[in-house]
This record gives C-alpha cells, structure tokens and sequence, in this order.
C-alpha cells in the first residue's frame, strides 16, 4: 500500500508540481491550501508524512506544525520555508519539524528528503532490547521510549534518534556534517539543522540548559554525549 503524503500549500502552482512529483514517486498524495483544512484532513485520515507551508491563509504553518505535535501519533513533518525567513526556519524546527526545504527547491530534492523522513520514521533504530542508561536517564531503541528519572520524554523522531546514537557512542565527538549523515541519512543539508535539535534536546535533558552535561558541545568540531561517570 502506497504511504500518504498530505501537501498544504496556497500556491497552486508550487502544490501541483510537488503532488506530481511525489505521485511520480509512488506516493498517495492529497492537497490542502489552508491551515484549518490540513488539521481537518489529518484528523480524518493521518498521512504518514505533511509537506507544510510556512505562508498560510488563516492558521499559519507554525501554528499548524504546533496543533500536529499535539498529537500522539508523531506524523513526520517537513516544512517549506522562504530563503530568507531563517527565524521561522528555526523556530518551526524547534517546533518539531523533522525537516525543512527552503523556496525555491528542486522537487526532486523534496522528493528525496520525504523519502528519508519516512525511512526513519518507518525502521526500528535499534535491536528491541537494548536499552542505553545513564544517571537516570533512559533511552529504550525497541519501542522508542526515553526517560528521565522516570518521567516519559515528549521527543519527536529525531531526538529520539539524534540522542540514542549520541548515547550509543559516549566521549565521541561528531562532526555536525557525521550527525547529518548518520542521524538523518543525508549527505547535504542545512548544519543548522543539527544545532537546533541538540538545542531542544538540552531543553528536555539537562538540569540547565545553558551550561550543559550530557550533551556538550566540542568547539570547532561538532558535539558528544558525556555520560555522569566518565
């Protein structure tokens, strides 16, 4: 059965030649224009993956990006955004957009990274038993699961991924250009992309944020895990 693509953008022009493109692919596209019709589609029949507009009519992507995180099902999300607006870029990402393409973009591009998202999104990212502990913190592969001191972690799929390969190679420093290709299965793309979810997931792990000790940063190389005995 072919996975769902649902496309929300008020650009006609732009949403018919990705919609061609991903059918092209092999995807089961729909299309909406606006932010209420895509929270709508969603609840009627979840996609497997959202290509979201930044620029809507009515409710904006951001906002769009927020409702969907409130679900509890996780749809993988990837946002197209202006070149220039790299403040809502970032902001969407933190949001929990699993990826972004800036305007204008090559389709086959985009066609590429759905193709990627749903990958991660469909493997498991590790053996069902192994479990990665470290000072009360818990990451189970098998049935993505993360926890500190025993509370439940709200991470999107590329938290979940990015900290369980950290955790799984403790004092190794990663470049961001490594993290890209390991974490997301990319060879190009946006460094950017990588500061921002260590960014948010220093929010959800550490004690302070701002003066980190799980995820530290190895300046002029990238970042490692350093675990509480080490």
């Amino acid at each position: 059965m072919a996975q769902r693509v649902l496309v929300v953008d008020d650009d006609r022009t732009v949403s018919d030649v990705v919609c061609r493109y991903l059918e092209h692919a092999g995807y089961e596209v729909s299309h909406v224009g606006d932010g209420l019709a895509a929270l709508e589609a969603v609840q009627d029949r979840p996609p497997h993956l959202v290509v979201l507009d930044l620029m809507l009519p009515g409710l904006d992507g951001l906002q769009v990006c927020r409702r969907l995180r409130e679900r509890p099902d996780g749809v993988p999300i990837i946002m197209l955004t202006a070149r220039g607006d790299e403040a809502d870029r970032v902001l969407g990402l933190q949001l929990g957009a699993d990826d972004y393409l800036g305007k204008p973009f090559s389709p086959r591009e985009l066609v590429l990274r759905v193709g990627s998202v749903l990958r991660r999104a469909g493997e498991p990212a590790a053996p069902a038993a192994e479990l990665l502990a470290d000072a009360g913190l818990e990451v189970a592969t098998g049935p993505r699961i993360a926890r500190l001191h025993g509370r439940e972690l709200a991470l999107t799929l590329r938290e979940f991924d990015l900290l369980a390969h950290l955790m799984r190679h403790p004092t190794r420093a990663f470049k961001r250009t490594e993290l890209l290709e390991r974490v997301w299965g990319w060879n190009f793309g946006d460094q950017s992309t990588v500061t921002v979810h260590v960014r948010r997931l220093r929010e959800k792990i550490e004690d302070d944020p701002a003066e980190p000790r799980r995820i530290v940063t190895v300046w002029g190389v990238g970042y490692r895990y350093e675990p509480a005995d080490a």
